[in-house]
C-alpha cells in the first residue's frame, strides 16, 4: 500500500496556487464540482453548526456550507494560498455571507482552533497534496478540533482497487512533473481510520478516469 511522495515544499505549493487562483475554476472547477457536492451531501452540515473547510480553494464549498449552517452557524476556512484566500473572500462578500464565514491563510498541520470546538470538518482534493508523513498530522489535528461525535468529510484521489491505465499514466506524470501534476492518489479511507476515526460511509467515484474516494467518518464519543 505504497503512496508516492510529495517532493514540492509548502512554499512552492503556496506559490503555485497563488498563481493559479484566478484561473482555477476554469482549469478544474467543473470536473471537481460534482464530487465536492457529493462529499458535502455526506457531511450534511446542519443549522447552527461550526464547520471548518481545509483547503477551501476558490470558496465554492464554503458558500454551500455557509448556507447549510444558517445565521446561527459559523464556517471557518483555511488554505495555504493567499491568492485563493483573496478569490474566496471576494466570493463570500459578493454572496452576502461574510457575517457567518471566517477565512484565513495557514498550514493544516497546525490548525489555529481550540480542542473540541468544531462540529464538522470538510476537505476536498487537499489531503492528497500533503506528503505522506504529514497526512497523519493533518488528520490528528482534525480529530483534536472535533467535538465528540463530530464528523469528518474527505474527498480525495484514490489508490483503492486495481490500477487502471489512466491512474498509472497520471502517477507517472506526477513522478516526472511534480510541480505541475501535484496531486497523487492516496488511501484516504485507510488514513482516516488509522487516525482514530470511525468510518461511517465511503464510496468511490471517478473523474476523467481517475478514482476518487468520498469518505465520511466520525470522532468516537
Amino acid at each position: 500500500m505504497t503512496v508516492q511522495s510529495v517532493s514540492r515544499s509548502k512554499p512552492q505549493a503556496q506559490a503555485t496556487y497563488d498563481s493559479l487562483s484566478r484561473w482555477y475554476d476554469l482549469l478544474a472547477g467543473r470536473s471537481e464540482r460534482r464530487l465536492i457536492d457529493a462529499g458535502l451531501a455526506k457531511l450534511a452540515a446542519g443549522a447552527g453548526e461550526k464547520v471548518l473547510e481545509i483547503g477551501f480553494g476558490t470558496g465554492r464549498a464554503v458558500l454551500a456550507l455557509a448556507r447549510s449552517v444558517g445565521e446561527a452557524g459559523r464556517v471557518y476556512g483555511l488554505d495555504i494560498s493567499t491568492g485563493m484566500l483573496r478569490v474566496a473572500q471576494h466570493r463570500v462578500d459578493w454572496a452576502g455571507l461574510s457575517s457567518r464565514v471566517e477565512l484565513c491563510q495557514g498550514d493544516a498541520a497546525r490548525l489555529p482552533f481550540d480542542d473540541g470546538s468544531l462540529d464538522a470538518i470538510f476537505s476536498s482534493f487537499t489531503l492528497e497534496l500533503f506528503d505522506t508523513p504529514d497526512i497523519p498530522l493533518v488528520l490528528g489535528e482534525c480529530r483534536r478540533l472535533l467535538s465528540n461525535g463530530g464528523r469528518l468529510g474527505v474527498v480525495a484521489m484514490s489508490r483503492e482497487g486495481n490500477p487502471g491505465l489512466v491512474r498509472r499514466l497520471y502517477e507517472e506524470a506526477h513522478s516526472r512533473f511534480p510541480a505541475y501534476v501535484d496531486c497523487r492518489p492516496i488511501f484516504a479511507q485507510t488514513a482516516v481510520q488509522e487516525a482514530g476515526f470511525r468510518l461511517v460511509d465511503a464510496t468511490i467515484k471517478s473523474t476523467w478516469g481517475l478514482p476518487v474516494e468520498i469518505v465520511l467518518a466520525q470522532k468516537s464519543r
